[in-house]
């Protein structure tokens, strides 16, 4: 397991990162919400409130800030946060 601290302009995040058999599953957190790998669920994450959103085909932290978002959460979309900007546009908007 890779535990990593994510610098980014409006405060820091912590990143995690699983391997599992054919490619790893990444989570970054910030304050208020987090962006997912492809492994994790949305409809679950909305289920629960969570601020979320789900990017896919990455396989490390700079891939995750790269990509550009899939899904998101109706809490999510509420922040401002849309499909198409990357990942590290919506963990801005997550502090």
């Amino acid at each position: 397991m890779i535990v990593e601290k994510i610098e980014l302009k409006n405060g820091s995040a912590l990143g995690l990162s699983f391997q599992m058999h054919e490619a790893p599953l990444i989570v970054i957190r910030a304050d208020r919400g987090f962006v997912m790998c492809g492994y994790l669920d949305m409809e679950t994450a909305g289920t629960m409130g969570d601020i979320a959103v789900k990017v896919k085909g990455v396989r490390t932290f700079d891939d995750v800030l790269k990509a550009p978002v899939v899904g998101a959460t109706q809490e999510a979309i509420n922040l401002g946060i849309k499909v198409g900007m990357t990942g590290k546009e919506a963990l801005e908007l997550m502090f």
